[in-house]
C-alpha cells in the first residue's frame, strides 16, 4: 500500500509518470501489435485487370487471389465483348488492397439497348462517322456511286435495307453508307489541247467540266521540277506547249475526270523550221501535180 501513498509532490509526479508510461505502453501494443494482427496489416493484394473476363470464370479467378466480388445492377454494352463479360471494375486494376477485399463489377448486358437511328443523309462521311460513334453505332461498308455531291451521304442502310432516321435499332449495329463520288453520270468529250500553252489548256479543260491533273515535262532537264515554277522563270524566248494529254482528245469521260498534261519547250527556231518544212511539203505537192 505504500506504493500509492502520497506524502509529497514528488510522489504525485512519480505516480503520474507511471500512469503515463502505462497508457503509452497500452497504446503502442494496441496500434502496433493488436491491430496489425487483427487486420493483416502489411499483407496486400494487387487488383488484377478483369476487363474481358466472362462472369463464369471470375469466381475461381478471384478466389485464388483472396478477393471477393459483387456484380452491380447497372450494366453497360459493347459489341466488342460477349454478354456477361466484365466491362468495368472497382477498385481499378493495379490498386493495392487488403485480402478478402470486395471488387465491384459491371457486366456487358445480355441484350443490347435500343438507340434511335440518326439522320446522316446529306452530311459528309466524316460527320457520319462522328455521329454514329456518339450514338453507339458502327460504320459499316461505304459504297461510292456517281453523283456530283462528293463524299456526301446519299443513303443509310441497315442489314442491306434503307433505314429511316428515328428508327430504333440495337446499340452497336453497323450502318452501311452510300456516298457520292463527286463525278456524276454526265459524259463529256475530252477536248484537244495539244499545241496550246498551259494557261490556255487549263482554261479549256476546266471550261469543259474536267479537272487539270498532273503537269509534267517531256524535256529531261525539267523532269521532276514544279511546272508553274519553271514557267514563271521562263525567258521571253522560251515557250512551253502541250505535246501530250491523258485521257486523249475525243474520248468520252465522266464529268470531273482529271486530265494529265505534258509540256515541251518550243522556241522560235523550232517554229521557223516547222514552217519551212510545211512550205517544202506544199512545194513538192504542187510540182507533183
Amino acid at each position: 500500500m505504500n506504493l500509492f501513498k502520497v506524502n509529497s509532490i514528488k510522489d504525485v509526479l512519480i505516480h503520474l509518470a507511471i500512469i503515463v508510461a502505462i497508457v503509452i505502453t497500452l497504446l503502442v501494443l494496441f496500434f502496433y501489435v493488436y491491430l496489425p494482427s487483427a487486420t493483416n496489416h502489411g499483407e496486400t493484394v494487387t487488383i488484377p485487370d478483369l476487363e474481358g473476363i466472362h462472369l463464369d470464370d471470375i469466381d475461381e479467378f478471384l478466389t485464388k487471389r483472396n478477393l471477393r466480388y459483387e456484380v452491380l445492377t447497372d450494366s453497360g454494352y459493347t459489341a466488342e465483348y460477349e454478354p456477361l463479360t466484365i466491362l468495368n471494375q472497382h477498385p481499378v486494376p493495379g490498386a493495392k488492397v487488403k485480402e478478402s477485399r470486395k471488387v465491384f463489377l459491371t457486366l456487358n448486358a445480355i441484350n443490347p439497348p435500343q438507340v434511335k437511328m440518326p439522320d446522316l443523309v446529306d452530311g459528309s462521311v466524316k460527320n457520319a462517322q462522328l455521329v454514329l460513334q456518339s450514338y453507339g453505332l458502327e460504320r459499316g461498308n461505304i459504297k461510292y456511286v456517281a453523283d456530283l455531291a462528293q463524299n456526301a451521304v446519299l443513303e443509310q442502310n441497315y442489314e442491306g435495307k434503307p433505314i429511316e432516321a428515328g428508327t430504333y435499332i440495337p446499340k452497336g449495329s453497323k450502318i452501311d453508307l452510300v456516298v457520292g463520288d463527286g463525278l456524276g453520270n454526265t459524259v463529256l468529250e475530252v477536248p484537244d489541247i495539244n499545241g496550246m500553252d498551259l494557261e490556255e489548256a487549263e482554261f479549256i479543260v476546266v471550261g469543259s467540266g474536267l479537272k487539270v491533273g498532273s503537269i509534267l515535262f517531256q524535256d529531261p532537264q525539267y523532269a521532276g521540277k514544279d511546272a508553274r515554277e519553271v514557267l514563271k522563270n521562263a525567258t521571253p524566248g522560251e515557250r512551253f506547249v502541250v505535246v501530250k494529254q491523258n485521257p486523249a482528245s475525243e474520248r468520252n469521260v465522266r464529268i470531273g475526270v482529271e486530265v494529265d498534261i505534258w509540256l515541251k519547250l518550243q522556241d522560235g527556231n523550232q517554229d521557223s523550221i516547222l514552217d519551212e518544212e510545211e512550205e517544202e511539203e506544199t512545194t513538192d505537192l504542187s510540182e507533183t501535180e
